[in-house]
């Protein structure tokens, strides 16, 4: 079977001028063409690099160059969040930018050479701080939140009078494929958009959806995206063949215009064709047919670009040949050059942009008030950061007008506006990627999941984009953000496995991802504002808020309010500083949430029965204090880790890890709550951890 690159080599000298041919720009078509070759050739160049042993990437934009007429119209200053075959279109940005160094940088990333502009070595991505191309590693179009986010972030900056780095009329670019919109998240994002629309609030995206017709080798029935992407209300929709050059331009121009003019967001559904297989390691002889194969070559975007140029008069075939070939020498100079390019060499250097910067510990000051519940506790926080952070946003489902399933945003809505705290969609994947987009803006998000359990429709915004984007842009993109997130359980009267969630575990396994959990109202104000700090300066911060300590007032007995503290403003608690109680040295209890409220009860009934004991709060558990764990429990013969979350995969699993390892000599013990959905009602007490049993493993019963 003819190879494409035979195919265009063999057609391009065959070209000659047709009569009666809408005649474009010749200027436009000529860059649009140098972007098309220059990404094709550098598709060759990845499966050139892996075949000496060096390229380990190979998913290619061959058949998509069509892509290129975004880079080409946009500006240089509309951010955007690339499609893993936008190859035509970072080419096209990277020369309407002036770089001379498109090629070279994608070959850098290729090779995973330590001098990647982007990544530093980490990961192939499209993306430039200097072309505004905010890398992306989705396959899944888990990128469109964080897209419908940062137009909306940049809405709100305009309204706000606040600067980002984007000019106030900039339109974010997203592209996807086919495949890929039928995925709940992409589905979440354009319905996100949609309703943004409906309500009249600005949101300046531009979805390009790729459609080669086909998803690894799942085809899309026949008119299926354009019927699905036509139909979102208030949401334009543009059609453009990528084998049709001159209405491709045109079709682009028309709705960067209209997106950037009317603040709306737009759809571009572009027709492609996908040559060279999904990647190198892809048969597509074992899923196509060879005449399938080859009727595609009659679309190829190179061929019809240069055509249009034929048309033109502007270039004969000939010449187009010449063009394609000079290309390739170009570019496969430059891939010989990068094959000694060094790479990463060390675990430290890899994950150096995960590391979690310094916050020092602040004692708080007293203030005037009556003593506050944890929820009092938080909102006041809430409140305080709000007022003197005007770059800080609260939001999630039921914060603003409501001020919370619990109340604790109650009040801040209208203290402080309706454009810094507001209520969102019911939808904890538009949640999460408007944090993930507003943090790009500027701002310092604490968007709200209202329940843990919730969190796992939703869990990859964390885990693939926000986490992540230090990492694979070596920090040189950032989102910091508070993320609160109302769990655990021990609620009395109300529940049920939904809003009684005590599984932690997708938390603590996200690299780069601080997770704070207050017990006590005295500690919730430090660890947000060590949280809010974290998130300043970039950090993806998880608050995780015991729901049945919220309005608890007393600890022992009706009336003591031990489970109540006087307001403090300023205290700041590091990362990894533990809270210590008592000072008894028969037993340590290392615990965390309302494991805490369990041990301190449990303390005062072995008290009673003549044994001291002293309990530690974590208050962090991503990354887990380690060091502080194993230097609380130097001198005690017994400690106990009291956890509250599930027995497999809880928090103790790590603690008892890490005094195992540094060779505690002392006894452990683990208690923990059943391996168990939690029932709704008094059922709910037989799986969850209880005092009798803190009790009975001091004692060793």
């Amino acid at each position: 079977m003819e190879t494409i690159d035979a195919y265009v080599a063999r057609v391009l000298p065959t070209l000659e001028p047709r009569a009666d041919r809408p005649r474009g720009d010749v200027g436009q078509l000529r860059a649009l063409l140098e972007a098309q070759v220059q990404s094709r050739h550098l598709d060759f160049a990845a499966r050139w690099l892996q075949g000496q042993g060096r390229g380990y990437y190979t998913i290619g934009s061959a058949g998509h160059e069509g892509n290129a007429a975004i880079g080409l119209l946009s500006r240089v200053s509309d951010p955007a969040l690339l499609h893993y075959r936008s190859g035509g279109l970072y080419a096209a940005r990277s020369a309407r930018a002036g770089r001379d160094d498109g090629v070279r940088a994608v070959l850098l990333s290729l090779v995973s050479a330590r001098s990647d502009p982007m990544s530093g070595g980490r990961h192939k991505v499209f993306g430039h701080p200097a072309l505004s191309i905010i890398p992306q590693t989705s396959t899944i179009a888990s990128h469109l939140p964080r897209a419908v986010g940062l137009a909306l972030g940049l809405g709100f900056a305009r309204r706000l009078g606040r600067h980002t780095a984007w000019p106030d009329d900039a339109v974010v670019i997203c592209s996807f494929g086919d495949a890929s919109a039928n995925h709940s998240t992409a589905v979440g994002a354009l319905n996100a958009s949609a309703y943004l629309a409906h309500r009249g609030l600005p949101c300046p995206v531009l979805f390009v959806c790729e459609d080669n017709r086909i998803g690894i080798s799942t085809a899309s029935p026949a008119g299926w995206p354009g019927a699905m992407l036509s139909a979102l209300p208030g949401v334009t929709y543009r059609a453009a063949d990528g084998d049709d050059p001159v209405g491709l331009l045109d079709q682009t121009q028309a709705a960067l215009d209209e997106v950037r003019s009317t603040r709306r967001p737009g759809v571009l559904h572009l027709s492609t064709v996908r040559f060279l297989g999904h990647a190198g390691s892809d048969a597509e002889i074992a899923y196509r047919t060879q005449r399938q194969i080859e009727a595609d070559y009659e679309q190829d975007p190179i061929v019809a670009t240069a055509q249009a140029l034929v048309d033109a008069g502007a270039l004969t075939g000939a010449e187009a040949l010449a063009l394609y070939e000079r290309t390739r020498s170009r570019v496969m100079d430059e891939a010989a050059a990068v094959l000694a390019e060094p790479q990463l060499e060390s675990r430290a250097a890899v994950v150096a942009p995960l590391a979690v910067p310094q916050v020092a510990s602040e004692p708080g000051r007293a203030a005037d008030g009556p003593r506050r519940t944890l929820g009092q506790a938080i909102n006041a926080t809430l409140a305080e950061l709000l007022e003197e952070h005007p770059e800080t946003l609260v939001f999630g489902e039921d914060v603003g007008v409501k001020g919370g399933v619990y109340g604790v945003t109650r009040g801040l809505r209208k203290q402080f506006g309706g454009l810094r705290v507001f209520d969102t969609l019911l939808d904890e994947q538009t949640v999460l990627g408007t944090a993930l987009g507003t943090a790009l803006a500027g701002f310092v998000p604490i968007p709200e999941i209202q329940y843990l359990a919730y969190l796992h429709n939703a869990e990859d915004q964390l885990r693939g984009e926000a986490a992540s984007l230090a990492f694979f842009s070596n920090e040189q993109y950032r989102n910091g953000m508070v993320v609160r997130i109302a769990g655990l359980a021990y609620q009395r009267g109300f529940g049920g496995h939904f809003h009684n969630d005590n599984s932690v575990a997708v938390l603590r396994d996200v690299p780069g991802l601080v997770l704070a959990v207050p017990s006590h109202p005295a500690d919730a104000p430090g660890l947000l504002r060590a949280c809010h700090e974290l998130a300043r300066q970039g950090r993806v911060c998880v608050y995780l808020e015991p729901i049945a300590r919220y309005h608890s007032r007393d600890l022992h007995q009706d009336g003591d309010g031990l489970w109540t503290a006087p307001p403090e403003a300023e205290r700041v608690i590091a990362p990894g500083e533990l809270g210590v109680h008592g000072e008894g040295r028969d037993a340590v209890l290392l615990t965390f949430g309302n494991g805490t409220y369990l041990s301190l009860r449990a303390a005062e009934t072995l008290r009673r029965q003549g044994v001291e004991v002293t309990v530690v709060d974590l208050r962090w558990l991503a990354p887990l204090p380690e060091a502080g764990i194993v230097r609380a429990c130097e001198g005690f013969e017994h400690v106990v880790v009291v956890d509250e979350t599930r027995h497999s995969g809880g928090v103790g699993e790590g603690i008892v890890s890490a005094l195992v390892a540094a060779g505690h000599p002392g006894r452990i013990t683990r208690v923990a709550s059943a391996d168990s959905y939690i029932p709704l009602g008094p059922a709910a007490e037989t799986v969850l951890l209880g005092e009798d049993e803190i009790v009975a493993a001091v004692l060793h019963r």
